[in-house]
């Protein structure tokens, strides 16, 4: 029986309990991620054909034997396949990194296009399943730091009298994690409502603007101007009259780089409004 794909988040996921870090896969691998690269080295690069005597696998497996496993080449000989199958399913997380990289280097591709097409490839499985890695210029790189991911766990953690605006964010990052249909137009604006509600909170005012909000906390507290010009390229986003925030959600191509974005963006204007609160004395 086929197994059914999940679509839905897990509970755990939902609740906050499951780290971001994981739903984000910086530094763990799923089976679903690790089944994609490999289908993609196998449409690339080699089929269930176990004939390596010639060509440019020949001198890839050659390369990989030398250079990457540092075994003896006369162990190569006629179980290359099936090595390398073995070795892929029980690596280490990021040793599949290291041998998709490797392969996308080393294989012999003169006019470099097959290696290109394949990076591409990777990138569009590393993006479905949610890796915080891509290649970039050739070798894969983290495009999801740990700061980043803090900033998202943070907010998740806020205590529940600010229970609304965690819920928009909650419902931010699974709209983003949806690996079988991802919302990303909703995903932005379920972080955008998370500021605006912040806002209101702050402001004691329901139809509150982070400008209004804003206004408050530097009654108590003074906000570096650096700061305030940040805020107001925000505010552009948060305000619901402002056309910036309805051309955004209007654009046809949004992306998961553009929702992560604007999820760890409001996540982190989150943590620094409730920080500056809390220092001004002001209860929400």
């Amino acid at each position: 029986m086929r197994k059914k794909e999940n679509a839905e988040m897990l509970f755990s996921q939902r609740k906050g309990i499951t780290p971001v870090k994981s739903v984000l896969q910086t530094d763990s691998m799923d089976e679903d991620l690790r089944n994609g690269l490999w289908n993609v080295l196998f449409s690339f690069y080699w089929s269930y054909s176990e004939e390596w005597s010639s060509g440019n696998i020949d001198t890839l497996f050659k390369s990989l034997w030398h250079s990457y496993f540092k075994w003896p080449l006369d162990t190569l000989l006629d179980k290359g396949h099936k090595t390398i199958r073995a070795y892929f399913f029980k690596c280490k997380w990021y040793e599949v990194y290291d041998f998709v990289e490797f392969v996308a280097q080393n294989y012999p591709d003169a006019t470099k296009e097959s290696n290109k097409k394949f990076m591409d490839a990777c990138n569009s499985i590393l993006e479905r399943e949610l890796s915080s890695y891509r290649f970039v210029g050739g070798r894969i790189t983290q495009i999801t730091s740990e700061e980043e991911i803090l900033e998202i766990e943070e907010a998740l953690r806020i205590p529940d009298a600010l229970r609304n605006v965690r819920t928009h964010l909650k419902t931010a990052l699974d709209l983003l994690a949806d690996r079988k249909s991802p919302d990303y137009r909703n995903s932005i604006k379920e972080s955008i409502s998370a500021v605006e509600a912040v806002s209101e909170l702050i402001a004691k005012n329901p139809k509150a603007t982070l400008g209004q909000a804003l206004k408050e906390i530097e009654t108590k507290v003074s906000l570096h101007p650096a700061l305030k010009s940040a805020f107001s390229s925000l505010y552009g986003y948060t305000s619901s009259a402002d056309g910036i925030r309805h051309a955004l959600l209007d654009e046809p191509n949004l992306t998961f780089d553009d929702a992560k974005f604007m999820l760890v963006l409001c996540s982190a204007f989150v943590n620094y409004l409730i920080a500056k609160v809390s220092q001004a004395g002001i209860k929400l």
